[in-house]
C-alpha cells in the first residue's frame, strides 16, 4: 500500500513534530510512505472565507501530486474533510485525489483496523473532538443525533499502555476556533474557548488531545493566557509516543 503523505500548511509551520509523528507512525506500522515535496496548501483557508475560485490551482496541485497513491493521509480532520468534500465540487473534471484522502485517525480505525499499538503514554488526556472531525469526517457520534455513542479517537487512544483517556462535559462543543470566525468575531471565539478549556480541565486531565492543530492551538493560546494548568498534545503524537 502506497501512502502519499499531506502535512497541512500550519502543521508544516507551526506543529512539524505532528508530522514527525504521523510519518513514522505509519512507517512503524509497515507502510509505504512518501511525502511529496511540491505540496502548497490545500485551499480550505480560501473556501472558508468564500473564495473558493482562489483554490483553482492549489486544488489542481494537489489532484496532480496525489492521485496515484494508494490513499492519502493528513494528521488533520479539517483538511482531510475539506480535500475529501469541497475539492470535487471546485474542479471541473474528475477529481482522483479527493476520495483517497483520509485524516490519519480513520485511516488507522477504518483502513488498517489498527489492534495494537507499541505506544506508551502515561498520562491523564481529554478528548477534544474538533467539528468538522465529528459532523464530515464521522470520527465521533454527534451528540445532536439519537444514535449509539462512538468514538474512533478514543478506540485508538484505548490501544496506547498507561493512558487515563477522560471527556468533557458537552463533549463536542465547538472550541470557537473556526478559522475566520475566531478573526471576524474574536470576542465570541475566544469565550467558547475559555468555557471549553475549563470543561476539560474539570476532567482532571494533564493534557487536551484532538485530531486538529488549530483547534488546539486556540485553545492554547487561552490557555497560555491565564497560565491555565493545562499541556496540548496532537492524538497522532500520543500514538506514536516512544517510537
Amino acid at each position: 500500500m502506497k501512502i502519499g503523505l499531506f502535512i497541512p500548511c500550519y502543521v508544516d509551520a507551526l506543529y512539524p513534530q505532528v508530522g514527525i509523528a504521523t510519518y513514522k507512525l505509519l512507517k512503524n506500522l509497515g507502510l509505504d510512505v512518501d511525502y511529496p515535496e511540491k505540496q502548497t496548501c490545500c485551499g480550505q483557508p480560501m473556501g472558508n472565507a468564500g473564495f473558493q475560485n482562489m483554490a483553482d490551482e492549489l486544488v489542481e496541485n494537489y489532484d496532480k501530486l496525489f492521485k496515484d497513491y494508494d490513499y492519502v493521509v493528513a494528521p488533520s480532520a479539517s483538511c482531510a474533510a475539506y480535500v475529501r468534500l469541497f475539492h470535487p465540487t471546485i474542479l471541473n473534471h474528475e477529481c482522483k485525489a479527493a476520495p483517497k484522502t483520509m485524516d490519519v485517525v480513520e485511516f488507522l480505525h477504518d483502513i488498517l483496523k489498527v489492534k495494537s499499538l507499541p505506544s506508551k503514554f502515561p498520562h491523564k488526556v481529554s478528548i477534544h473532538n474538533s467539528c468538522h472531525g465529528v459532523r464530515e469526517l464521522h470520527l465521533s457520534s454527534p451528540s445532536e443525533l439519537n444514535i449509539p455513542r462512538f468514538s474512533k479517537i478514543k478506540d485508538l487512544l484505548q490501544l496506547v499502555e498507561g493512558i487515563t483517556i477522560l471527556e468533557p462535559e458537552r463533549v463536542d462543543e465547538c472550541c470557537g476556533f473556526g478559522g475566520m470566525f475566531s478573526v471576524e468575531e474574536s470576542a465570541v471565539s475566544v469565550r467558547m474557548g475559555t468555557d471549553k478549556l475549563n470543561r476539560h480541565m474539570a476532567t482532571g486531565a494533564e493534557y487536551i488531545t484532538g485530531p486538529d492543530s488549530s483547534c488546539l492551538m486556540h485553545m492554547q493560546a487561552i490557555a497560555k493566557h491565564h497560565n491555565f494548568p493545562i499541556q496540548f498534545i496532537h492524538v497522532v503524537e500520543i500514538l506514536a509516543a516512544g517510537l
